[in-house]
C-alpha cells in the first residue's frame, strides 16, 4: 500500500478517485440505447430475445413459478436462512422507524398539508447467478413493504437456467411473488415501458452491471430511479488507538469487490500508517481474491497520513465515501465534524461488513461522492408527496391582492385572472344583494 502525506500527491488521489466517474464508453451507451428502443418496440419478445442471447438461450418464459421458486428456495441450508431470519427481522425494524404520515395544519380558515402515498408498483433488479447477493433481495424489498408499496416485482438473471437457492428463498421470505428471469439492461427496459406479461412500474432499484446502470439512467424521468450507483468504497478515519489488523481486514473487504472499488486509511499517525501496511500486504496473500482485491488497492487504495484527526475528517468529508468508519479513542466526538458519508460505523466493532448484511440500516449506499447530496435507500424513496391547500372565501381574499402583483411582475396575466374572476363574482353576488334590498 502507498502511504502518502504531501498536498501534492493527495490531490493527485483524489483526482484518480474522480476518474472513476468518467462518462461511460459510448459502445455501452449505442448498446443499452439499442436495447431499450428494441424492447419498447417489441415488448416481451425483444425481452426474450436478448435473455435467450445473454442468459440462457433455452429460455422459453420470462416469469418464475411460485413453485419453481419454492423448489429453489428448498436447496438453501435451513441454517444459513435463520441468519437471513435474523437480518430481515433487524432490518424492518430499522426501517419501520422511517415511516411518514401525513400531516395538515389549519391557518384561519385555510387548511395547509402534506398527503403522504406509498407507490403502488416497484420493480427490484437482484444480481443472480453465481454472483447472487440474496442480501440485496432483503435491502430492496422490505423498505418499499414497509412503506406500503402494493406489488413489487424482481427481475433475477439466471444464466443458463441456474436460480440461486438463497436469493429466491429471500424472495420467498418476504412474500414476493412477482419474479421474472431477466437480467441486463432488457430488464431495465420491461420494467420501465411495460410488456405484455410484464407491468410497467413506478420505480427501479437495485444494483446492476455498467449495462445496468447506464439503462436506469437513460429511462429516468419515464420511472423514478433509487440512484446510479458507482464502484464501492470504504474510507478510515483512525488514530493510534486503532489496531492495525481491523483496519487491515476492513480495507480488503471493499477492495475484494471488483479492481474500481476503493480502499482508504487517512490517519494522523505515521506508525499505523505502516503498520496497516504491513498488515494488508500478509492479509492480501491469504484472499481467494487476492487479484481482484490487489488491483483495487493499486489503483484507488490510500494510506493517507494528515497533520491531526480534524484534517483527517475534513478530507473524508471532501471525498464523500460510500463507507465510514472513525476507529478513534472517542468515534463519538468526531460525528458533528462528519458532513458526507452514506454511512458511518463507530468504533474498532462496528465493521462495514455488519452494515452490509445484518445491522439494519441499508447497505445501498451513494457512491463516487455523491454522499455530498443524496441518501441510503430508505422508506422514504418509495413514497410520493402531495401537498394539500384549502381556502375559504376570506382565506382567499387575505391572499388575493399578494397573489395579483406576482402574477403582474411575472407577466402571466391569466393567472391574475384566476383571482379577479373570482373577486368580480363577489362584487356581482354583492351588487344583486344590494339590489334586491333596495327593490324589497
Amino acid at each position: 500500500m502507498k502511504i502518502i502525506g504531501k498536498r501534492s500527491e493527495i490531490d493527485a488521489f483524489l483526482r484518480k478517485l474522480e476518474s472513476r466517474n468518467a462518462t461511460v464508453d459510448r459502445a455501452i451507451t449505442r448498446a443499452v440505447e439499442d436495447i431499450l428502443s428494441n424492447v419498447r418496440r417489441n415488448g416481451d419478445a425483444a425481452v426474450l430475445k436478448y435473455t435467450r442471447k445473454f442468459d440462457n438461450r433455452k429460455a422459453a418464459r420470462l416469469r418464475v413459478s411460485a413453485s419453481e421458486i419454492t423448489r429453489a428456495a428448498r436447496k438453501a441450508d435451513p441454517k444459513i436462512m435463520k441468519a437471513f431470519a435474523i437480518s430481515a427481522r433487524r432490518i424492518r425494524s430499522f426501517h419501520e422507524m422511517q415511516k411518514e404520515r401525513s400531516w395538515s395544519f389549519t391557518e384561519g380558515d385555510t387548511i395547509l398539508g402534506q398527503a403522504i402515498r406509498p407507490l403502488k408498483r416497484i420493480g427490484a433488479y437482484i444480481p443472480g447467478g453465481k454472483a447472487a447477493y440474496p442480501s440485496t433481495v432483503l435491502m430492496n424489498v422490505i423498505p418499499a413493504q414497509v412503506a406500503g408499496v402494493k406489488e413489487v416485482a424482481v427481475c433475477v438473471p439466471m444464466p443458463e437456467g441456474y436460480m440461486n437457492p438463497y436469493v429466491m428463498a429471500a424472495i420467498e421470505m418476504l412474500g414476493v411473488t412477482e419474479v421474472y428471469r431477466i437480467g441486463g439492461a432488457q430488464a431495465v427496459a420491461a420494467l420501465a415501458y411495460g410488456t405484455k406479461s410484464i407491468p410497467k412500474v413506478d420505480k427501479i432499484v437495485g444494483p446492476g452491471n455498467i449495462y445496468v446502470a447506464t439503462a436506469k439512467k437513460m429511462v429516468f424521468g419515464i420511472v423514478d430511479i433509487d440512484m446510479v450507483a458507482g464502484p464501492s468504497e470504504i474510507l478510515i478515519i483512525a488514530d493510534s488507538s486503532a489496531r492495525p489488523s481491523f483496519v487491515a481486514a476492513d480495507m480488503l473487504s471493499q477492495a475484494e469487490h471488483d479492481e474500481f472499488a476503493s480502499a482508504v486509511l487517512v490517519t494522523d499517525t505515521s506508525m499505523l500508517a505502516a503498520a496497516v501496511s504491513e498488515e494488508i500486504r500478509v492479509r492480501l496473500k491469504q484472499l481467494r481474491r487476492k487479484e481482484i482485491a490487489k488491483a483495487s488497492l493499486d489503483a484507488y487504495g490510500a494510506i493517507i497520513v494528515t497533520r491531526n484527526i480534524r484534517d483527517a475528517v475534513n478530507l473524508s468529508n471532501t471525498i464523500a465515501p460510500e463507507h465510514l468508519e472513525v476507529m478513534t479513542r472517542k468515534p463519538i466526538d468526531i460525528v458533528p465534524m462528519i458532513e458526507n458519508a452514506g454511512a458511518v460505523f463507530l468504533g474498532p466493532w462496528s465493521p462495514e461488513a455488519l452494515g452490509d448484511y445484518s445491522a439494519g440500516p441499508n447497505h445501498t449506499l451513494p457512491t463516487g461522492g455523491t454522499a455530498r447530496f443524496s441518501s441510503p435507500l430508505g422508506v422514504y424513496d418509495f413514497y410520493k408527496r402531495s401537498s394539500m391547500l384549502g381556502f375559504t372565501r376570506e382565506g382567499f381574499f387575505r391572499l388575493a391582492g399578494v397573489v395579483e402583483a406576482i402574477a403582474d411582475v411575472e407577466g402571466l396575466e391569466a393567472h391574475g385572472n384566476t383571482i379577479r374572476v373570482r373577486k368580480e363574482q363577489l362584487l356581482k353576488q354583492k351588487r344583486e344583494k344590494q339590489t334586491g334590498r333596495k327593490r324589497a
